[in-house]
């Protein structure tokens, strides 16, 4: 039995550390696409205008409230006018 607690405490454990590094990269992307969209003037929803989602994606991705997908981190690139990889790269 003690190795079963054992397990739990540790799959507990790893689980935890994968939430706290999933949310820091997404508070580094909003923070970053943030950033991109004040440095050319932007609010948010002449981002969500020209990325075709809706103006409160915009900023719950900003307040890392939700995950984003790769297709939605394209769009963002090329409603900013940056490369995807400029938008990733913090």
């Amino acid at each position: 039995m003690l190795t079963i607690v054992c397990r739990f405490k540790v799959s507990n454990y790893l689980h935890l550390i994968s939430y706290i590094m999933n949310r820091q990269l997404l508070i580094k992307f909003g923070k970053r696409v943030r950033e991109e969209r004040l440095k050319i003037g932007l609010s948010q929803e002449k981002l969500a205008e020209r990325a075709k989602v809706h103006r409160t994606y915009i900023g719950m991705i900003e307040r890392a409230e939700k995950n984003i997908t790769l297709t939605n981190m394209e769009k963002f690139s090329k409603a900013l006018g940056i490369k995807l990889r400029e938008l990733i790269d913090f």
